[in-house]
């Protein structure tokens, strides 16, 4: 038997939908009962990916006795953050605040009248282990709690009320109390410390820092790290580690150890954006390592083969677990992804298995519970007899050729991946929805991977999800965040509006340098953007603060806070990507009333920027585009040879009423330098121009 979820959309909430637990999705109706029947909710934030998700669905969430208990004592509500990610990000502020921690399963107990939190934790085991206790005994006592000590709760309740609203006002400093040049070094030099090498813990790909890190090598700063060795580390690190899938392209989500070996299986596409933008980069700032250019181009494979819909958008994420035959009652991590080393005799000639043990970490014992994840020891590219035994293996996985194989249909749940008939491996699930900020993330990588490496196939790609955005997400005439199969759903939030308007402008710029390639109906990707930045202001924008809330003014009516995104998690911050927009807008279109809203940001946040520079890459980013920002206008042919350089805060503008005898006008700001006669005097002008700051 069912419950209220197996009519949702979301493929996370549909997992639960056989729950003996009485879930309710995130509705009106369900807070109204909340409060007439007097339950405290227990609200459960997860998503489709999150291996610790999937174990408490199939343990605690399958208890009969822990449902009784939760259906009779609480109203239970489950929460797909990836639809609401401004609900998550409220009540992963309440976690952290409890515990100095975050993570998910995200388990937070609200009070039915206020929908204030109370207690909150990650995965609860069914029985006492992990040091944490059994999740029936957190019920009870918290039942208890709620219900006997008012007063208590009621002061508890309005600490993190307190503590909430603080964190979203923020405090203001004057221009005056930190110069910018100062700021943005020590910006630079927090971001480039957090990317350098450790030697405990996970490791991720923490892109908004290495971004920023490698932004910041132009500026020459004194530091005791050597920032363009440390930005190619984390190149390599990301190109050669286990994160990358040497075998079938796309980057897993990170690793559980601090070599870059054994990753968390699950691919997500904002990852993958990100890092194919950021290789793109450091390939332009004359870092031209071969596994950069070979791991964007499998990435690009592995999005067009299985992570790209028929209207042309790109779906959500791959899960870490996958199913090891027909008969498995649970899918296991990494089963898709891991190899045996019996496997590997079997599948490989004698000189090629050498060779793969010479160049990648490959041993009989494994260096993952007995299996294998391929890590390459050593940079540079890899021999014909390499790459036809990581084509062997890809056939063993896939059942087909990589050249033979274009399209991989999805496997879109847990049945569907074990009733198929698959050629070779069960593929792990995929998430098929449509988001707009994660679609945007990997159209601006795309359209930079484009103009480095001169692929009109990558701007192509880009440019078809960006039309599918474009016609199938307004509503109304308002921007919608989801799609699924067809049906756009909830309304946009920051982050959707600020990463699209990126990827416009990417697209704008991409398209400038390869107009022979591309159509003409991308050609107004900048008008498109300026309409789609005309609705953020009208919604968002924060005229008493500065910057922009997570949610639009009237979409917000159940939020207990309204935030304004500025720090940098997995993916860039709302805020720093959007205050970044408005510069390159006010550059693009010589409005400056983008100049006036970009300054207003960054006096909002420059508190947050010096207090907590480890926060906020991105605002730095956007500090940088302020400070150093410089339009070329040239010609088309100029652009073309300009454009796969590694200049972070130029802007392109096509003209052809050039002054006679030069080659372009480099401006900054409300200037133009003199016009150079040369490309070598216009890249002079450039570099100068993008250290003014």
């Amino acid at each position: 038997m069912t419950n209220r979820l197996a009519e949702e959309k979301s493929l996370y909430l549909r997992k639960h939908a056989e729950n003996p637990i009485d879930w309710w999705p995130w509705c009106d109706e369900a807070l109204e009962t909340a409060r007439v029947q007097n339950k405290p909710i227990f609200l459960s934030i997860g998503y489709s990916s999150c291996h610790w998700c999937t174990v408490m669905e199939g343990e605690a969430f399958s208890d009969l006795e822990i449902a009784q208990y939760m259906n009779t004592n609480f109203l239970p509500i489950k929460v797909d953050r990836e639809e609401r990610p401004d609900l998550d990000s409220i009540y992963m502020q309440t976690l952290q605040f409890m515990s100095g921690q975050g993570g998910w399963p995200l388990n937070v107990f609200l009070a039915a009248d206020d929908l204030v939190p109370f207690y909150a934790g990650t995965y609860f085991p069914v029985d006492p282990r992990y040091g944490r206790p059994g999740f029936l005994q957190v019920l009870e006592a918290l039942r208890r709690y709620y219900d006997t000590e008012k007063e208590e709760l009621r002061q508890r309740k309005a600490l993190i009320v307190e503590a909430l609203l603080t964190s979203a006002v923020m405090q203001k400093v004057t221009n005056q109390e930190v110069a910018d040049n100062q700021l943005l070094q020590k910006g630079w030099e927090t971001c480039t410390g957090i990317i350098t090498s450790k030697q405990v813990g996970n490791s991720f790909p923490m892109i908004p820092y290495a971004e920023f890190a490698l932004r910041g090598t132009r500026f020459n700063y004194q530091f005791q790290y050597d920032g363009q060795q440390v930005c190619t580390q984390r190149g390599l690190d990301l190109a050669l580690g286990g994160i990358y899938d040497h075998v079938g392209g796309g980057f897993h989500r990170y690793t559980v150890d601090p070599t870059w070996t054994v990753p968390h299986f699950e691919k997500m596409l904002y990852d993958n954006g990100q890092i194919i933008e950021y290789l793109a980069n450091l390939w332009s700032g004359g870092i031209q390592e071969p596994a950069f250019e070979r791991a964007v181009a499998g990435t690009v494979k592995w999005l067009q083969r299985e992570m790209t819909a028929q209207g042309g958008y790109f779906y959500a994420a791959q899960d870490a677990d996958s199913f090891i035959n027909s008969t498995a009652i649970e899918p296991e991590e990494g089963a898709f992804y891991v190899w045996s080393y019996r496997e590997l005799q079997q599948l490989l000639t004698t000189e090629e298995l050498n060779e793969l043990q010479q160049q990648f970490a490959v041993t009989a014992n494994g260096n993952f519970e007995g299996q294998i994840v391929l890590q390459r020891s050593h940079p540079g590219e890899l021999s014909q007899t390499l790459e036809i035994a990581l084509s062997k293996l890809f056939t063993a996985r896939y059942g087909a050729t990589p050249e033979s194989l274009s399209n991989f249909p999805p496997a879109r749940d847990n049945q569907e991946a074990k009733k198929t008939n698959w050629p070779g491996r069960i593929p792990a699930v995929t998430d098929t929805k449509m988001i707009v900020a994660w679609n945007s993330l990997m159209i601006s990588g795309l359209a930079r991977a484009a103009e480095v490496f001169q692929q009109p196939n990558y701007l192509e790609l880009a440019a078809q999800a960006a039309r599918f955005i474009l016609d199938h997400q307004f509503v109304d005439g308002r921007f919608h965040r989801l799609n699924y199969e067809g049906e756009a759903t909830v309304l946009a939030q920051s982050e959707d509006y600020a990463f699209f308007i990126k990827a416009l402008l990417d697209l704008h710029q991409a398209t400038l340098g390869q107009l022979d390639h591309v159509s003409s109906q991308n050609s107004d990707w900048l008008e498109k953007a300026v309409s789609l930045q005309d609705e953020f202001d009208e919604f968002l924008w924060s005229i008493e603060l500065g910057g922009y809330f997570n949610t639009s003014s009237d979409n917000s009516q159940d939020l207990i806070v309204r935030e304004r995104s500025y720090i940098d998690n997995a993916t860039p911050s709302a805020n720093g990507i959007a205050i970044a927009n408005l510069v390159r807008l006010a550059l693009l279109t010589d409005n400056l009333h983008y100049l006036d809203l970009a300054e207003q940001g960054l006096t909002a946040f420059k508190g947050v920027m010096s207090n907590s520079p480890q926060a906020c890459p991105s605002l730095f980013t956007a500090l940088d585009w302020y400070h150093n920002s410089t339009l070329i206008r040239t010609s088309t042919e100029q652009i073309t040879s300009l454009i796969n350089k590694y200049l972070p805060t130029v802007a392109f503008a096509m003209v052809s009423d050039l002054p006679e005898r030069s080659v372009g006008l480099v401006c900054q700001g409300l200037k133009c330098l003199p016009a150079p006669a040369n490309v070598e005097q216009l890249l002079e002008q450039v570099q100068r121009s993008q250290n003014r700051g």
